[in-house]
């Protein structure tokens, strides 16, 4: 598809995939919203691509209300919602998979999933009455295979893909594509210090993660995966799902294994 005077909004957006995106989407033409809970630094990516910079907790639902007011106030109606912000807690692989606060586990839904829904329920109406338009869910590769350890993250995810799906479903006769991101290991904040699965080599830059998803946007591609590896790791996993359990577990012995100084009772 052409983004060429596109409105588009990404949450997000000030740093990670998100500004990869801005950045990306503001060279191909597209008129950007840069939102986040950081302030100065969305104002600062929208100072550098032209675009217009807002503050907004994508897990309340009055503040994406606002976003859109703003957003069409500035540029005109949203043609594009990316909704990428995301939450990880970092709980890890030693873990119980139900130690999580229950405030880790609501943050978690709020961002996570319902920040999706939020944005859907604003924008779709408007869309349906123009004909047409595209939402963006950046969900994980932990939505295909499960992350070891942070099951709030996994699950969460895994829940985004699931909207996202209904959407399609529901929408896609409306002309509303929809796209769900599933990347594995990209190297930002919410990753800083970790290793992809296979090794730091499955670890890819934000700038090449933003590529990828601008190439499948241009397809409209409903499954975006970054990462090649992971479609062959998520039909492993579908061909033998309990073959694929034990190969976690394994993965979580070794870690706890080589990590014998890690916390494993909280």
């Amino acid at each position: 598809m052409n983004f060429e005077e596109k409105v588009i909004v990404v949450t997000g957006g000030a740093n990670g995939i998100g500004k990869a995106l801005c950045e990306q989407f503001a060279a191909a033409g597209a008129k950007v919203v840069v939102v986040d809970l950081e302030e100065q630094l969305a104002a600062t990516v929208a100072a550098s691509i032209g675009g217009l910079g807002l503050k907004a907790d994508v897990g309340c639902e009055a503040d994406i209300q606002a976003v859109i007011v703003q957003a069409e106030a500035t540029f005109g109606p949203i043609d594009i919602f990316v909704s990428n912000a995301g939450v990880s807690f970092g709980d890890g692989p030693g873990w119980l998979a139900a130690s999580a606060s229950n405030r880790t586990w609501e943050m978690s839904w709020n961002v996570n999933v319902m920040a999706h829904v939020f944005a859907a329920r604003a924008v779709v109406p408007g869309m349906i009455k123009r004909g047409g338009g595209y939402l963006v869910n950046v969900a994980s590769g932990a939505s295909l295979l499960c992350q070891m350890g942070d099951a709030a993250y996994s699950t969460t995810k895994t829940a985004a893909l699931g909207f996202a799906e209904s959407l399609s479903i529901t929408h896609g006769d409306d002309n509303i594509a929809v796209s769900v991101v599933c990347p594995l290991y990209v190297a930002t904040r919410m990753t800083e210090g970790g290793r992809g699965i296979s090794g730091s080599d499955a670890m890819m830059s934000a700038d090449d993660a933003a590529k990828a998803v601008l190439e499948g946007m241009a397809k409209q591609q409903f499954l975006i995966m970054p990462h090649d590896e992971l479609d062959m790791y998520a039909k492993r996993k579908g061909a033998d799902y309990d073959r694929w359990l034990g190969g976690m577990r394994r993965m979580r012995r070794d870690f706890i294994a080589q990590n014998p100084d890690y916390d494993y009772q909280r």
